[in-house]
């Protein structure tokens, strides 16, 4: 797995969560902003708008070999063609999972995450038990999220760093044959792009008859 070496607070909560918090506690308290207004903004930005352009990246790999092979090969650069860039973003690797190999990720040592891609991460993404659970017991995190693998799968943990990111790119469902990239867009949602789940198959898209 590759190095962990983070310039960053290692703490449960950083100095500026803890100031982001207190301060979300005096607004509420004075009536200035309404919790569940902002669960539900929050909400948004983190399963639709910001994993919507990870799909994006993901339809156009699965859509496009060439991208493909952009992607795998300098995954900055092909993400940068969408014009997705930024902090957070500017070093990503995109792993591909196959029939023999599961990819998942995680910050073992705090919560890095690429938002250019995927926005806002998720609760669990930093909560210790993944973070240590996703290293000693893949697997076993992979059932509780409802994903059971073939025992001959191997399952490959990427160590998120502050300097490396990564994209996993989940295999392509069945019948899709043909698919636009924007239907294909719509199978892929943001933890099939940590790992932790698969994509949709054809059937549960949204809209499906």
């Amino acid at each position: 797995m590759p190095g962990h070496d983070h310039s960053h607070d290692h703490s449960e909560l950083s100095e500026t969560e803890l100031r982001v918090r207190a301060l979300e506690t005096l607004l509420t308290e004075k009536g200035y902003i309404d919790p569940p207004a902002l669960d539900e903004l929050i909400e948004t930005y983190e399963t639709k708008i910001g994993p919507r352009n990870g799909a994006r990246v993901v339809a156009r790999a699965w859509a496009d070999p060439a991208y493909r092979g952009r992607l795998l090969a300098d995954a900055t650069a092909a993400i940068a063609e969408f014009g997705f860039t930024g902090r957070q973003g500017e070093h990503m690797v995109a792993v591909e999972n196959s029939p023999h190999i599961h990819n998942m990720v995680v910050c073992t040592l705090c919560s890095c995450y690429p938002w250019t891609v995927l926005g806002l991460p998720p609760v669990w993404y930093k909560s210790p038990p993944y973070r240590s659970r996703a290293v000693r017991d893949p697997r076993g995190v992979l059932a509780e999220f409802g994903v059971e693998l073939p025992k001959d799968t191997q399952i490959k943990v990427w160590d998120s760093t502050a300097e490396v990111r990564y994209l996993v790119i989940p295999m392509r469902p069945e019948g899709t044959e043909g698919w636009s990239e924007d239907k294909l867009a719509d199978l892929v949602c943001r933890d099939s792009m940590i790992g932790t789940a698969l994509a949709l198959l054809p059937s549960n898209r949204k809209g499906a008859a």
